[in-house]
């Protein structure tokens, strides 16, 4: 007599559970899309990635005795009616807090609201470049006409002058994008 087994088949998934793991993939998904923006921030402000520069209430290490020159650079966005003059380059030893100011001119008869986005170049000195004050914390509102002068007080961290890669550096860039808020530039 020979024994006949039976074929059997694969235990089927329940429908229920499979479609609740798709419902969890897609959410938690969209969450790490809603928090990838504030994640990429903190990420940059920490590392200096992309030349993000960091904050600071004032220089609390000295200054030393090598020699660094910043320069400045501004871009308005062609939906902001403004123009925008960055400051002369400076030389000075690096760790000196030093105040620039950028000019901007609303180029309208109305308000008009703008705000600029910041970087560093060289991306490796970001991480050395201290803002104290700047105006680019805020937005900015310039009347018909109006001229201001917009301060940025900084300084370059001296423990730029630990890191090797950044020996040949003799230069630091500090540019300026200027956007309309709220879409009213024109």
């Amino acid at each position: 007599m020979t024994d006949q087994t039976l074929p059997t088949t694969p235990a089927r998934p329940n429908n229920t559970r499979v479609a609740l793991m798709c419902v969890g993939m897609v959410v938690a998904m969209g969450g790490m899309a809603y928090a990838a923006v504030p994640l990429y921030q903190l990420f940059c402000q920490v590392t200096g990635f992309g030349g993000t520069t960091q904050r600071a209430d004032g220089n609390p290490r000295g200054v030393i005795d090598r020699v660094m020159t910043v320069r400045f650079d501004s871009n308005v966005d062609r939906d902001l009616s403004w123009t925008v003059t960055p400051s002369r380059p400076i030389t000075d030893q690096i760790g000196t807090v030093e105040t620039v100011n950028y000019v901007a001119r609303n180029l309208t008869n109305r308000p008009i609201s703008g705000t600029a986005v910041f970087n560093v170049t060289p991306d490796k000195a970001g991480i050395y470049f201290n803002k104290i004050e700047c105006f680019c914390f805020t937005q900015q509102t310039l009347q018909p006409g109006e001229e201001v002068e917009m301060p940025v007080t900084f300084f370059v961290d001296p423990d730029l002058a630990d890191n090797r890669e950044l020996d040949t550096v003799r230069e630091i860039t500090l540019s300026y994008t200027f956007y309309a808020s709220d879409n009213q530039g024109r």
